[in-house]
């Protein structure tokens, strides 16, 4: 028998949702079980609780390893950054397509899988209810959960194990499922999404959120997995179980839905969608001064699928703090009090440095379209905005001066609200609780939720899809630009500068496959490290990004070599992930 891959929480499932009368021949009417839970909305949520509590886990617990930050510098737009090689160089060998450690998506692999595991059993679970609105809402939730782990998985690692349901016995659970092909996931993937979106109820946005799953955010994620698979690897249709397939006309469809029944729009103002805009800040940061107040968490109704985040004012509770918002830590300016002084950078806060913003996407962007007021509301350039930056701030690798604006750590100054007059307090804005909030924790205290679609990306996906121009141009006119005719490169344009630092970039430029020329141009690119300047080069023995995103077939990274050996020959390795793969230092 094989050895079980550990990221197969299933024995937790078999216990809760098996009745125990075999085992003791006697029937339980105090404990949960199978018969007598769910039945109520309230046991729904506490079955789905956990499921999303994976996903908040995934962005927040390990960040470095997470999809989304991957996704980030993986791509054309952003560099690794963050301190010397020995501190975050898993970061800058993300960049250059390679790897610090054979073991670095260990995390994510079992984050993942623990996510698929408990929205499986969740799914299970949920046939006991009746019949009705609330069966299909809790059921399409519980089935979007488990093709976004899914999703996540075969975009970054291929070819990974499928699990189909949760196991009956311990001898079943101690099989280790064998890699499915790429095909295969995608089509679990399809079959949930299709049926989510079918089933759950058209119940429209009035104005406030909870951050649980909708039909909405169903047809937006269809479309999104749609898009890539059928651009990636050049297909027609997305396929689904039982030989069905979802087509081009099923996703216009889908998205025309959103659009027209949702009631999800987008605001008025681009920059109000941005924590700089909270009224405690805005006053003290010019560039915003004149902004509509930042539409909080909740409220917002161009938000069609988030992750939930809380705030903290220090570590005391340890199960809390991987609920927190860790990308804007990360993404936030790597600074110290000598030399980038808080009111230098202000309203940025303090940081890991992950993530510096590409001086080419700068440039270009105000090449393509020179009166877009995105870019400088998505970017921070220290040339134009800070009152004195210092390169080199605790030895800030890849420093470019840019910094993007969306998801990051913001400052709120002294002598607003219950603020102290005089201090600075770092990133804290959350539903309605930030302006009386007074902590100041600058690892714990960002409580922003983490935005994974908009409604601006449902516009442009309905775009793509149909190859019409009106969503592309209702988010064109928000910002003040003329209407343009639909071309894909226009549309690849505007995903671009729109969705900026979403996390959407690394998956458009692969679907698009224009993934290599579009990497290779970060080559040359001028760079502070350590406050010296130069220029980024190729690094490591295995080539030029080029070379590295055909040897690993088109982007893949590596699966866990502890997973690998865990699983017994079960699992093999993606392709490019030999020894030269390894990057041992930075040059």
């Amino acid at each position: 028998m094989k050895k079980i891959i550990n990221f197969i929480i299933v024995i937790l499932a078999v216990s809760v949702f098996s009745s125990c009368e075999d085992f003791l021949d006697t029937q339980s009417f105090t404990q949960k079980n199978s018969e007598t839970f769910p039945k109520t909305e309230t046991d729904a949520d506490q079955l789905l609780t956990g499921v999303y509590a994976v996903m908040s886990q995934l962005m927040n617990q390990e960040p470095s390893a997470s999809y989304f930050l991957v996704s980030e510098l993986a791509s054309d737009d952003r560099f690794g950054g963050g301190g010397g090689f020995g501190n975050d160089g898993g970061m800058q060998a993300i960049n250059h397509l390679l790897t610090k450690s054979v073991n670095t998506f260990r995390g994510f692999w079992e984050r993942n899988y623990r996510g698929i595991s408990r929205a499986t059993a969740t799914i299970n679970a949920l046939n006991v209810l009746d019949e009705g609105d609330l069966k299909n809402q809790k059921m399409g939730e519980a089935q979007v959960l488990r093709a976004y782990f899914y999703f996540e998985l075969v975009q970054l690692l291929g070819n990974v194990p499928l699990i189909k349901g949760t196991p009956e016995t311990v001898e079943d659970a101690m099989e280790s499922p064998k890699q499915a092909t790429q095909e295969e996931i995608f089509q679990q993937i399809g079959t949930d999404l299709w049926n989510a979106y079918s089933i759950m109820p058209s119940t429209k946005y009035t104005g406030v959120r909870s951050g649980v799953i909708t039909k909405w955010a169903a047809a937006g994620m269809l479309a999104r997995v749609w898009l890539f698979y059928t651009g990636f690897y050049e297909k027609t249709s997305l396929p689904i179980n039982d030989g069905g397939e979802v087509t081009r006309a099923q996703v216009i469809a889908a998205l025309k839905d959103c659009i027209d029944n949702s009631g999800h729009d987008l605001v008025s103002d681009f920059r109000s969608l941005w924590a700089y805009t909270n009224s405690v800040s805005k006053p003290d940061y010019p560039y915003a001064a004149d902004a509509p107040t930042w539409i909080r968490d909740g409220s917002n109704p161009e938000q069609v699928f988030v992750v939930k985040c809380i705030g903290l004012n220090d570590w005391s509770n340890t199960g809390q703090n991987n609920f927190t918002n860790q990308l804007s830590l990360y993404f936030a300016i790597r600074n110290d009090a000598a030399k980038n002084r808080y009111e230098n950078i202000f309203p940025m806060g303090q940081g890991w440095g992950i993530g510096p913003v590409s001086s080419r996407l700068w440039s270009q962007w105000q090449t393509d379209e020179p009166t877009d007021p995105r870019r400088k509301a998505s970017i921070y350039n220290v040339e134009e905005e800070s009152r004195g930056y210092t390169y080199g701030a605790d030895g800030q690798m890849e420093e470019t001066g840019l910094w993007q604006k969306k998801i990051v750590a913001i400052r709120a100054y002294g002598g607003n609200a219950n603020i102290p007059a005089g201090t600075f307090l770092n990133s804290f804005w959350s539903s309605d609780k930030y302006e009386s909030y007074t902590g100041d924790h600058f690892q714990v205290g960002h409580a922003c939720d983490i935005p994974l679609m908009r409604f601006a990306d449902i516009l442009l996906m309905h775009s793509e899809v149909s190859g019409t121009a009106d969503g592309m141009n209702r988010v064109r006119a928000r910002v003040g630009l003329p209407g343009v005719g639909y071309s894909l490169a226009a549309i690849q344009r505007e995903r671009r500068y729109e969705l900026a630092f979403e996390g959407t970039r690394w998956g458009d430029i692969r679907r698009w496959h224009i993934a290599e020329q579009a990497l290779d141009d970060m080559y040359n690119s001028p760079i502070f490290n350590n406050g010296d300047l130069t220029a980024m080069k190729v690094q490591g023995n295995a080539g030029n990004i080029s070379a590295r995103y055909r040897a690993t077939k088109g982007g893949f990274f590596m699966i866990p070599q502890y997973e690998i050996d865990l699983a017994n020959g079960g699992l093999i390795q993606n392709e490019g992930w030999g020894p030269e793969s390894i990057l041992t230092e930075y040059k």
